[in-house]
């Protein structure tokens, strides 16, 4: 893909994160082309539905976590890497959660989503594992468990937005409660 080909399909994707994540469906590719500065064919020649478009910008968003992920499973203290991880996927889940009810029939991901998903779960479990090996989080908790609770304070977040003292004091709640028992 040349050089500038590229930088459309990135424009459009940032577009389309920002349309869809603030319209949702009532979002349009118009919306997108309008916002990204390029013509409506230019966003279809990249993707030929928005279904497909959709789509992209969610693996687009999976792709980063995962990169914020990796790069979180090398920081030097494994208790702060966890808590930005928390950061990260809470101040990314209003946008991750509507484009996710907009891909897919009947509660079932398209295979690159699942795919992408499937990647990210495992560099955040890098992250887990490397923070349970250092004492700072309990053996036992499961990168479910921990979805669980980061999603249940994102969606909390997302459908009535906290004070940010209050945000902060909730994510160190669950890293405590995340914590080995003394």
């Amino acid at each position: 893909m040349r050089k500038n080909a590229r930088a459309n399909r990135e424009r459009i994707l940032a577009a389309a994160e920002a349309v869809f994540g603030a319209a949702g469906e009532l979002g349009s590719t118009e919306d997108v082309a309008g916002r990204a500065g390029v013509g409506i064919a230019t966003v279809f020649r990249h993707f030929p539905t928005k279904d497909a478009l959709i789509e992209a910008t969610l693996i687009r968003q999976f792709d980063r976590l995962d990169e914020q992920a990796t790069r979180l499973a090398g920081e030097p203290d494994p208790g702060r890497a966890v808590r930005e991880l928390i950061v990260t996927l809470i101040e990314t889940s209003s946008t991750k959660l509507t484009l996710i009810s907009l891909v897919g029939e009947n509660g079932q991901l398209p295979p690159a989503v699942q795919e992408a998903t499937i990647r990210v779960q495992a560099a955040i479990s890098g992250v887990l594992v490397r923070a349970q090996d250092a004492g700072v989080v309990a053996g036992d908790v499961t990168v479910d468990e921990f979805f669980v609770l980061v999603r249940g304070l994102a969606q909390a977040v997302a459908t009535m937005p906290a004070a940010p003292m209050t945000l902060d004091r909730a994510i160190e709640i669950i890293c405590r409660g995340l914590a080995p028992a003394r």
